[in-house]
């Protein structure tokens, strides 16, 4: 590791910490050449596929815009940001457990659909009269008759 003020590549490690819920490890240097102190993060290199746009333009995978998108539909909803956090954590362990170099946005829309589904109905439908871009009522109505197809308990006999 560099210092960050005489260029030293020479240093010791004085101290080491967990933080940010032990993603991260914090590290605190001491420069061998000029004796002064900094902080150095490691992090483990989490390597996301590329997203594969409906015009076929390729962009890498972006938590933040998965996170955005999820706020929308969710807006005045009891989803709280800790929930809108794990939805996305746990697309990104999918999407590295795959190991593709690429992926089509479908299959990050249809993920995030069905935890929305799970978390909240109306956030749900939000996000999908956006995503499928449905054409007419039709093609929406449809799409709520199914959701409600699948919340009703089957009949008794």
């Amino acid at each position: 590791m560099k210092c960050p003020f005489c260029a030293e590549l020479e240093n010791k490690v004085i101290d080491s910490r967990l933080s940010n819920q032990g993603v991260v490890i914090r590290r605190r240097r001491e420069c061998l050449g000029c004796q002064r102190r900094f902080t150095t993060y490691e992090r483990v290199e989490e390597i996301l596929p590329m997203v594969v746009k409906k015009d076929g333009r390729r962009e890498a995978f972006d938590r933040q815009k998965a996170l955005e998108g999820l706020k929308l539909a969710c807006q005045k909803r009891p989803v709280s940001a800790e929930q809108l956090e794990a939805v996305v954590d746990g697309i990104e362990r999918r999407l590295q457990e795959v190991g593709e170099k690429e992926v089509p946005t479908s299959v990050i829309g249809e993920s995030v659909m069905r935890e929305l589904a799970r978390l909240d109905e109306v956030a749900y439908v939000r996000f999908a009269s956006v995503y499928r871009s449905f054409k007419d009522l039709g093609e929406f109505m449809s799409e709520l008759k199914e959701l409600i197809s699948e919340r009703k308990p089957p009949p008794k006999k």
